[in-house]
């Protein structure tokens, strides 16, 4: 084993240590084995100490050069997952990655610097990549119907993820929690739902309404005759919820009806629909969606299109609202 993969090994132990979420040390682990094997082939570097930002800017180069899914960390990989028969094999990459990737190769050199383990940091003087932010689609309630009545609420998992949908709508709350979530985590008193381990690690409440209401009832009642699972949206099983099959089943069920929709898309739009529509603010908002600032909040919702900025204007209206 080379200096730098030790190196890795070292960051994957620190970052294990802070309980970042898996998702998170699958992104650090796989960019950073990428960029490994790419300083090994490329320039015979096997110590981080080594590397200069140079070659880093070369890297980037070679990114916006290669195609998607045409290198492998590991070449045994490529004949279980099979890229070359994905439809978006060999084609650019997006800025957004790159700007991903990097930003978890700054992490790795920043971490190093920090232990002592290199004496110059090679990411001091390399600027992060913005890519152009793309406006999400603001649903129609017309389309927003359109995919809740193509669910079978006569099928457990049809049903599961009908109610999901829909909660997500009317809280903002993540997939990846919305999949976690547990009977006690509901309190219908209050018409909360405290939310235990979000992204930044701590606790929240979100909020819901009557008819979300009712409709988490309703499932409760039917879950309990076919499971007694600890969660509150389980698979037939009983076990978690895979969020990638809840995400698969909201995408197939959208292209159904031709609407094109994730779980993400419903955060993004119960965050424009609570702006807009309800005329909320984005402290509150903040809070609510579990973001660490207003800042954070405020880049990622303020990719309004000029409709939705006149909608919400109407709102406020100096002569409308003045009676002038």
């Amino acid at each position: 084993m080379s200096e730098i993969d030790l190196q890795l090994d070292s960051f994957m132990l620190y970052c294990d240590s802070k309980h970042l979420s898996r998702k998170t040390l699958a992104s650090y682990n796989q960019t950073l084995k990428l960029f490994i094997l790419y300083l090994k082939d490329n320039f015979k570097i096997d110590d981080a100490a080594k590397v200069k930002s140079s070659h880093i800017r070369h890297y980037i180069q070679y990114l916006r050069e290669r195609g998607k899914y045409t290198v492998a960390s590991k070449e045994y990989s490529k004949q279980i997952n099979l890229p070359e028969n994905r439809t978006d094999y060999n084609k650019q990459i997006s800025d957004t990655t790159i700007a991903n990737y990097l930003r978890n190769i700054k992490v790795f050199f920043n971490f190093l610097y920090s232990e002592h383990e290199i004496k110059i940091n090679p990411v001091d003087n390399i600027k992060n990549i913005k890519p152009k932010r793309k406006q999400k689609a603001l649903l129609s309630p017309e389309e927003i119907k359109k995919v809740l009545n193509a669910f079978d609420l006569t099928k457990f998992h049809s049903y599961r993820c009908w109610v999901q949908t829909r909660l997500i709508l009317d809280t903002g709350i993540r997939a990846s929690e919305c999949c976690a979530l547990k009977p006690d985590n509901i309190d219908f008193k209050t018409k909360s739902i405290l939310i235990e381990n979000p992204k930044n690690n701590q606790e929240r409440y979100v909020f819901f309404g009557f008819k979300m209401s009712n409709d988490l009832k309703r499932w409760m009642q039917y879950r309990d005759r076919f499971s007694d699972s600890i969660y509150l949206f389980p698979t037939i099983r009983g076990t978690k919820l895979d969020v990638r099959n809840f995400e698969k089943t909201l995408r197939n069920v959208g292209e159904k009806v031709g609407v094109n929709i994730h779980p993400h898309l419903l955060r993004n739009n119960f965050a424009k629909y609570y702006l807009i529509e309800g005329n909320g603010d984005f402290a509150t908002l903040s809070r609510i969606l579990g973001h660490s600032s207003v800042d954070v909040t405020m880049k990622a919702y303020l990719d309004f299109t000029d409709a939705e900025i006149g909608r919400k204007y109407q709102s406020h209206s100096p002569l409308n609202n003045l009676n002038l």
